[in-house]
């Protein structure tokens, strides 16, 4: 991607007029990394190390299914190597967005009478508040699921588990189908009974194929084309009891094509 581009962030600059939550009858799900964003934001981070990458000891430490821990390693080494806080930030605020991601910010914002959003990561809130703000598009969001963090007195970023569940398919730090199930009842009751007509989950990981076992029929889970929910969905597909509706994205620009579609069959 030129540097441009990793340099100059679009950002969505209309004013943004929330919608009153009753109106919108349907609910949108973001993962953030590598689905808003166009890489791991730990990926990042590596970068601003004067190295650029890591100690071998620190990539041989990885344990899969346990990014929270990893991510925790990582930013204990980074204070000490004395990468600062403005470093950080510069760093999250100049990672592109996913090809097609502005586009479809800008379409959801023009349909917020219709749209409810809600980001669901296993990243952290430091991250994703930064990147959302320096976008643009931080109000266009409800609500952000996601690991609490913030800066100790050394400076340091230090994160913390999300939730404890008893999920075995998901990370001990976070299941995001308890998020959705969730997030779904309480919704309900708020808006008096009224369900979400449909629910869109738009995701890339192994962790996001866990919350569509939560859709529905009417429902449609955007796994990203050829990544780890992809890969999952196809195989939940073998059960009977699958029956949400598959739509694979390369683009943002997908997403919409779908959306509009659904959104005229008023």
């Amino acid at each position: 991607m030129p540097s441009t581009e990793r340099n100059h962030l679009p950002k969505m600059t209309a004013p943004l007029t929330p919608a009153a939550p009753q109106d919108q009858r349907f609910l949108v799900l973001f993962d953030f990394d590598e689905t808003i964003i166009c890489e791991s934001s730990d990926d990042a981070l590596v970068r601003t190390l004067p190295d650029k990458e890591l100690p071998a000891w620190l990539k041989n430490s990885y344990r899969e299914g346990q990014y929270n821990e990893n991510t925790q390693k990582i930013l204990a080494y980074m204070a000490e190597q004395g990468v600062s806080k403005d470093s950080i930030h510069s760093a999250v605020e100049k990672i592109p967005p996913n090809q097609g991601l502005m586009n479809l910010f800008q379409y959801l914002q023009s349909h917020q009478q219709d749209f409810e959003l809600v980001v669901v990561s296993d990243a952290n809130m430091y991250f994703i508040e930064t990147w959302l703000r320096h976008a643009g598009v931080r109000d266009l969001f409800r609500k952000i699921f996601t690991n609490p963090s913030s800066f100790n007195a050394a400076g340091q970023l230090v994160l913390l588990s999300f939730h404890s569940h008893s999920c075995p398919r998901c990370p001990d730090n976070m299941c995001k189908q308890v998020i959705l199930r969730e997030y779904l009842a309480e919704r309900q009751k708020e808006r008096g009974g009224v369900p979400f007509q449909r629910v869109f989950y738009i995701g890339d990981g192994a962790n996001d194929a866990c919350p569509c076992l939560a859709l529905g029929p009417r429902d449609t889970a955007f796994p990203r084309k050829d990544f780890p929910m992809h890969r999952l969905l196809k195989e939940f597909q073998q059960s009977a009891k699958f029956k949400t509706n598959i739509e694979p994205w390369v683009s943002g620009e997908d997403i919409v094509d779908c959306l509009k579609k659904i959104v005229e069959e008023k």
